[in-house]
Order: C-alpha cells, then sequence, then structure tokens
C-alpha cells in the first residue's frame, strides 16, 4: 500500500543522481510513496547543493517541486522554537536544521514515515519520546 512520506535529503539525492550508492534502493522506495513526498525547504537546499556538485545537478528537484511530485510542508518561522529545541538537545549528535524540521514534521503528520539515509534519525524522538517511523536502506548503519 502506497503511503505518504516525508523525505529527507540524501534519497531526494541518491534517485536524482544515477551514481549515488542508494540509487537503486531509492528509486524502488519513490515508487512505493504516495505523492507528493513532503519536505522542507532546509532539505530542497541541502540536495541541491549536493546534486550542483553532480552531473545530475539540482534542476530535477524543482521540476518535482513544480510538478508537485514533492511539497514544502513545513515553515520553519511558524515552528522556530521547537526546532531550536530540538537542535539544543541533540547537540551531541549534532543535529541540523534540516533534521530538526523532519522531526517536527514527523511530530505533526503522526502517520508519515522518514525516508532517510541518516541513521541518526533512529536517536530522535518525536515529543521526545516516540521512536520516529523509518524508511531506511537495510545498509544503514546502527
Amino acid at each position: 500500500m502506497k503511503q505518504q512520506v516525508i523525505v529527507d535529503t540524501g534519497p531526494i539525492v541518491a534517485l536524482l543522481d544515477a551514481k549515488d550508492r542508494h540509487h537503486d534502493w531509492a528509486v524502488a522506495q519513490f515508487a512505493d510513496v504516495e505523492p507528493p513526498l513532503l519536505t522542507c525547504e532546509s532539505v530542497v537546499s541541502e540536495a541541491c547543493f549536493l546534486l550542483d556538485q553532480t552531473r545530475a545537478g539540482s534542476g530535477a528537484v524543482f521540476e518535482m517541486l513544480r510538478r508537485q511530485a514533492m511539497a514544502l510542508h513545513f515553515h520553519l518561522d511558524e515552528h522556530l522554537e521547537e526546532v531550536h529545541a530540538l537542535r539544543a538537545k541533540y547537540a551531541d549528535v549534532p543535529m541540523s536544521v534540516a533534521d530538526a524540521s523532519l522531526v517536527r514534521m514527523a511530530e505533526r503528520l503522526n502517520r508519515s514515515p522518514v525516508l532517510t539515509l541518516d541513521a541518526d534519525f533512529r536517536l530522535y524522538r518525536k515529543h521526545g519520546r516516540h521512536v520516529i517511523p523509518l524508511i531506511l536502506p537495510a545498509d544503514a548503519p546502527r
């Protein structure tokens, strides 16, 4: 059954860069999710930065947004205190603004898993104590 997911930077880059080691995994995952993929501007920024360093380039990220295959479902200005608190709580990891934004999205979209390559999401908790449902590749570090 297709489900709506919150997507992190890694799977976007892997999907759009055929040379990425997780490309085949990402293609399989994206085939099994309900569009649009939900994300935040920080993830888009990270993905564009990383893809601009490859032959793939970042144009496909904007095309995904234009086609509504991916949607910005988070406004940092509405969640400043929560994102700041999450970054402080996980400062030892450390937690990026993108990761904190995705955790906050997971708190608000309770049934949507986070599609990520980042094993740090195994440490993060919704509302301080609840495990975040994740879609990770089998080779993600434990």
